[in-house]
């Protein structure tokens, strides 16, 4: 895991250059253009950390296309999008190994059904790719179980296919310079040894936030072997809370994005003061603005400052930002309780069984 961290900036620049010329990417697009012209449905789909990857390229898509309201990219587990499959419009999986049961079910009924569909995955040669009509390689396999790039791959593809979409240009310098700068073990240790002590953690975040949020409950959950749950700030604020006491952690995540931040501020206050009443661990990954507007004791834990780069916009930074800084926290964290990361816990006869 922590090879593949460090490599990650380099994978998204060598993924870029790549993916520019990439006539799949080109295929997709224009799917995705005629789908949206006709009034037809277009989704992402996945499962675990595809899944949320999946709920990131569909943020990226509906920024690029900029579609009606009631007509966005919706992001459907993989599970539900095969109990009610598509029978126009485009089905987009994400599968890293393109191995996933039920991504590969979802995408072989919808094109059965009369819908386009496409894969993101590492090989044309994955199970995924001979169901999919359209498949996107990313060439960039995962060493580790604990999915990093596994993540950061599919992201970055939907990156460059909204750029395509809007006729725009993805700066993978840029992108990768946004990552490095990102990569901070200190701050990661840091948040790690202020969550020491604690039995569960809740992440929190609104928005492209909630996706990242989602991805480090479960990256903590099967790195750190630590229970761990996602819910959105207002979500928490309705009744998670009366479970939650000073052996609670609280992580909560808030990039800066472009969306009025009135509305979500004064609500992120009432959580850190609730949890601070319930004498909760809380830590933080923010963006500057968000840094500077909730004061330094509301996260008693510590917190992550993510950098910026002028050359990368929104919602790309917002969700390429925290990329590594969650994964880097989960790895600290999964030394601080001495286990090994890589291996999901199947070292354990339960956990081997259970997972076969």
């Amino acid at each position: 895991m922590t090879e593949m961290i460090a490599a990650e900036p380099g994978v998204a620049e060598r993924l870029i250059h790549r993916l520019r010329r990439s006539e799949a990417v080109t295929a997709l697009a224009d799917a995705i253009r005629k789908a949206v012209r006709a009034g037809h449905p277009v989704m992402t789909t996945g499962c675990g950390t595809s899944e949320h990857a999946a709920m990131a390229v569909a943020a990226l898509l509906n920024d690029a296309v900029q579609p009606p309201a009631g007509r966005e990219v919706r992001a459907v587990q993989a599970l539900e999008a095969l109990r009610r499959p598509l029978n126009d419009g485009v089905l987009i999986g994400v599968s890293h190994e393109g191995g996933t049961h039920a991504t590969n079910e979802a995408l072989r009924t919808a094109g059965e059904g009369g819908a386009r569909t496409a894969l993101i995955t590492v090989s044309a040669r994955s199970p995924g790719a001979e169901v999919a009509g359209i498949v996107i390689e990313t060439e960039e396999q995962d060493q580790s179980w604990c999915h990093t790039v596994g993540y950061l791959s599919p992201l970055v593809t939907g990156v460059v296919l909204g750029a395509e979409l809007a006729g725009g240009r993805v700066d993978g310098r840029a992108i990768r310079a946004l990552l490095d700068v990102n990569d901070d073990h200190r701050a990661a240790a840091a948040l790690a040894a202020g969550l020491t002590g604690i039995d569960r953690v809740l992440v929190a975040g609104s928005g492209v936030d909630l996706v990242t949020a989602r991805e480090l409950a479960l990256k903590i959950a099967e790195g750190a072997r630590l229970p761990a749950g996602a819910f959105d700030v207002e979500t928490l604020l309705h009744g998670h809370l009366a479970a939650a006491n000073r052996w609670t952690g609280l992580v909560l995540i808030r990039t800066d994005t472009t969306e009025e931040p009135d509305a979500i501020a004064p609500r992120i206050d009432r959580l850190l003061s609730a949890a601070r009443l319930l004498g909760m661990p809380v830590a933080a990954i923010l963006g500057q603005r968000a840094s500077k507007a909730i004061d330094g004791d509301a996260t008693p834990a510590g917190r992550i400052v993510l950098a910026r780069t002028a050359r990368v916009p929104e919602p790309v930074a917002a969700l390429l930002a925290p990329v590594i800084p969650i994964q880097l926290l989960t790895e600290r964290l999964a030394r601080a309780r001495g286990v090994n990361p890589d291996t999901l816990g199947r070292e354990d006869e339960a956990q081997a069984a259970a997972h076969a």
